[in-house]
């Protein structure tokens, strides 16, 4: 399953992921495209309100998440973090 799809599966639907991100649900449809990408600043919001269970690497591999995490104060929470 596309990680946006789950996302959008464990908070309900697309409509309370766009609320969650302050976006359309045209743009969480959008996101779930081919080539398409979740807006990094997105990611660790969506990571938080799932619990964990689509983390920021699902949603973007292309980003070093590892390096966000391992910073002090970091946005990302870390896997030790959400246990």
């Amino acid at each position: 399953m596309n990680p946006v799809e789950k996302a959008a599966e464990v908070l309900g639907s697309q409509t309370a992921l766009a609320k969650l991100c302050g976006v359309t649900r045209g743009s969480v449809s959008q996101w779930k495209g081919e080539g398409r990408r979740v807006p990094a600043e997105h990611c660790p919001l969506i990571e938080k309100a799932t619990g964990g269970v689509v983390r920021c690497e699902d949603l973007r591999p292309d980003m070093r998440w590892h390096v966000l995490r391992e910073q002090p104060g970091a946005a990302v929470p870390s896997a030790a973090s959400q246990a």
